[in-house]
């Protein structure tokens, strides 16, 4: 069983067309405070980021962020945060929230939460990394991404083992149940020639 005591969450900058998103943000960000996982996140005040850290911090939670000097300079670090890190670039900014983190969780966002996610998943999927990896399917938001990622394994370009090697869940405390018990796929991502 994986120790998770601190989780970096990558989410979006907006608060979505929902209110059900800004709602399952606030949701993880309790869940953490009751599990008492630090959270790990890009540090700012805005979005679904500024929800989630303030759910946290409502719940006495203890939170960590990682920004770059430029959204620094906007004035968009959260105000209230135990710590946090000014990185120069968004490559650092990943690169230390690797570090500080046990685990990885998306919630629903844009393509920079996409393709943070995905960077670690590679990480993991290349065995650069193991740590457990998940997505908060908040309103079913993930379901076409999984769709897609079923596409790449019916046209060969991913082992459907490695479909498994993130965990999927719509509800917090699930999700953070599935990471605990996370299994990392040993079987390689090359396929053989049809």
């Amino acid at each position: 069983m994986h120790q998770l005591s601190a989780i970096a969450v990558f989410c979006g900058s907006n608060t979505g067309g929902s209110s059900v998103y800004a709602s399952g943000a606030a949701e993880l960000g309790a869940s953490f405070a009751a599990s008492r996982i630090k959270l790990v996140y890009g540090g700012t005040h805005k979005g679904l980021m500024g929800v989630l850290a303030d759910a946290l911090l409502e719940g006495q939670g203890h939170a960590h962020g990682v920004i770059t000097q430029r959204l620094y300079a906007k004035g968009h670090l959260h105000p209230r945060l135990q710590e946090h890190e000014v990185v120069a670039t968004m490559r650092e900014r990943k690169g230390r929230m690797a570090e500080l983190s046990d685990a990885f969780i998306a919630l629903p966002g844009g393509i920079g939460t996409l393709e943070e996610f995905m960077e670690v998943w590679t990480l993991n999927q290349l065995g650069e990394i193991q740590k457990p990896l998940g997505l908060f399917n908040v309103n079913g938001f993930f379901d076409p991404f999984m769709a897609f990622i079923d596409h790449m394994i019916t046209e060969r370009f991913l082992p459907p083992a490695h479909r498994h090697s993130i965990v999927v869940e719509s509800e917090p405390q699930r999700l953070l149940e599935g990471l605990k018990h996370y299994q990392p796929t040993d079987v390689p991502k090359w396929l053989p020639s049809p």
